[in-house]
């Protein structure tokens, strides 16, 4: 009697229907500033946002200049914050200034981690943004403001990585600061259709005399919020 036949090879198992693709990690840059969350594989769960900042080792010019530089930085105090705007038009700050820390299961579906205040632990500082609720986010703008310690971002070397949970993550790198700048723009996110598109800001910002970093933003976006005076 002829064999059985033996039988066929079950078929590779691929990912279920709808799974994000895992993609590599994308940097943006000056030339290539924007990517969407979706190509990202990142339409779900948490995106963290994380700020990790160290001083330059290497300074031209020794001595005093780099003694005078090193006690500039010992004590730099950076806070991560995100300005917000939600798709039935309430806006909004999230900082740790007056203890703004948000909620991520509630508006505006941002959380402030906390408030590092060193930049020596490897995780910096961190937001979380809850992409179960894009469609209720409009716009948030992330940006950095220099709380104490140093009179503005020279000399530091940062990195803003946006880590999706089901995707690959997005970086990039801040230009060497040149400017007085007390505050910087990071990132701006915006709802198109859906998808958050993120944006490389990394653009400094020089507060005008008696202006907050917070409201220069402000300002600088358009955002149009009410302020008054803050504190830790």
């Amino acid at each position: 009697a002829p064999a059985p036949a033996a039988p066929a090879p079950a078929a590779p198992q691929g990912p279920p229907p709808g799974a994000p693709v895992q993609l590599s990690k994308v940097t943006l840059t000056k030339e290539a500033p924007s990517v969407s969350l979706t190509k990202q594989g990142g339409t779900s769960g948490s995106l963290r946002v994380n700020l990790n900042w160290q001083v330059h080792k290497q300074f031209s010019g020794w001595g005093r200049k780099l003694n005078r530089m090193m006690a500039n930085h010992s004590d730099l105090d950076l806070d991560l914050c995100a300005l917000y705007e939600l798709s039935d038009g309430r806006k909004g700050i999230v900082q740790a200034l007056g203890n703004s820390f948000g909620a991520l299961q509630q508006p505006p579906y941002i959380h402030l981690d906390g408030d590092d205040r060193t930049g020596a632990v490897d995780t910096g500082e961190n937001l979380t943004v809850n992409l179960d609720h894009v469609q209720e986010l409009r716009r948030v703008l992330i940006f950095v403001a220099v709380y104490e310690g140093a009179r503005s971002f020279s000399g530091l070397n940062a990195t803003v990585t946006l880590q999706p949970q089901h995707g690959a993550p997005v970086d990039f790198s801040l230009d060497e600061c040149t400017v007085p700048s007390t505050v910087c723009a990071l990132a701006l996110l915006t709802n198109q259709g859906g998808d958050l598109v993120v944006q490389r800001e990394a653009r400094y910002l020089v507060p005008e005399r008696g202006v907050s970093p917070q409201r220069t933003v402000d300002y600088a976006y358009g955002w149009g919020l009410q302020w008054t005076p803050g504190r830790k």
